[in-house]
């Protein structure tokens, strides 16, 4: 398996490791630096349209830091049952992202999606001064809304639609390592695949939305703009990806890849794609980025990814009583104040062995 590209592998740790911006990306529960200057001094070895856009549109760099920490909150959700989990160990993080594993791809695909959509809400929000709402005069006309009064319901575009186009053609420029060395590189190959199914499953779920206008509720005009799906839509979409994963080789041209096993179609461009196998993620191992499940709380009557039986890899689990603190009693005083005790709660919690 070929390792990662060094411009990649310096872009992932340039905002994943708090050594080198603290509490970026990946020290999630840390203050977030969102300082463009400083991630761009720090970019040694970003080159060609990265260190462009670091040099000229330092505004774009530092949505890219806010994409990337909105990725690493979904993996930690998607993977909360799981027994990788995402974890935000950078020592760990970084050995994941050294294999070419589905965990990898998922990372990839979520990251490229962040951004995608972090740039683009900049622009509707006005926050960027290259974009704004999307152009809609060459767009064809919204579908017509279900329901009734619509039928014949004039429309128009107007709203702030969401230019996920340019947040797009940003995550493109920034994610991608796209340097002459890595065109034959099968990682490469995987990665740039990976990115773009991220960016996909932000750009091909738009949905339309519109308000009528007109007397006494009556709808006589439509005027319709399209927004970006919830990232958590994303983010399932990804997962759902990311359990049908195809495993890959690389053909003999050092160009394509290949599906590995018999009579299995071809992975299309929002599919994610893996080279290397999954370690079981059981037991600790720095060598492959595992910190294991040991500790661990699992739900001890599930028998899905969340139960102890699979999260514990058969180890068992026992029993614990831990007594939390949470807000109760709450009022609301005007105005406006809302007072609450502290109320101790025991709460019975099923841990791996």
């Amino acid at each position: 398996m070929l390792p990662p590209s060094r411009t990649q592998l310096g872009l992932f740790f340039i905002l994943l490791c708090p050594a080198n911006i603290i509490g970026l990306w990946w020290a999630v529960g840390s203050p977030l630096v969102m300082d463009p200057n400083s991630i761009c001094r720090k970019t040694k070895r970003l080159a060609g349209k990265q260190a462009e856009l670091c040099q000229l549109e330092p505004e774009i760099v530092q949505e890219v830091a806010k994409g990337t920490k909105l990725g690493v909150r979904e993996c930690q959700y998607q993977f909360r049952f799981r027994r990788w989990n995402c974890t935000s160990h950078s020592k760990y993080f970084g050995k994941i992202l050294q294999q070419d594993i589905r965990e990898t791809a998922f990372v990839y695909a979520i990251t490229a999606a962040g951004v995608s959509h972090a740039i683009t809400q900049a622009c509707s929000m006005g926050e960027l001064l290259q974009c704004g709402c999307e152009l809609t005069r060459s767009r064809a006309p919204p579908s017509p809304t279900a329901g009734p009064g619509t039928e014949g319901t004039a429309w128009e575009w107007g709203g702030c639609g969401d230019d996920v186009q340019f947040g797009y053609e940003k995550s493109q420029q920034f994610m991608d390592a796209k340097s002459k060395k890595g065109k034959n590189d099968i990682r490469a190959l995987i990665d740039l695949h990976n990115n773009e199914a991220g960016r996909l499953a932000v750009r091909s779920y738009m949905r339309t939305e519109c308000k009528c206008h007109g007397l006494s509720g009556s709808c006589t005009l439509r005027t319709c703009w399209r927004k970006m799906p919830h990232f958590r839509e994303v983010g399932d979409r990804l997962l759902e990806r990311f359990n049908g994963a195809f495993k890959v080789m690389g053909g003999n041209d050092g160009k394509t890849l290949i599906p590995v096993g018999d009579n299995i179609k071809p992975p299309d461009k929002q599919d994610l794609i893996y080279s290397a196998d999954s370690p079981d993620f059981c037991s600790a191992n720095r060598k492959t980025g595992s910190l294991g499940t040991r500790g661990r709380v699992c739900n001890s009557t599930a028998m899905d990814t969340s139960g102890c039986d699979l999260l514990c890899c058969g180890r068992g689990h026992r029993d614990e009583t831990v007594v939390l603190e949470e807000n109760c009693l709450c009022r609301f005083h005007w105005c406006c104040v809302v007072q609450c005790r502290k109320c101790s709660v025991r709460q019975e919690l099923s841990l791996c062995v």
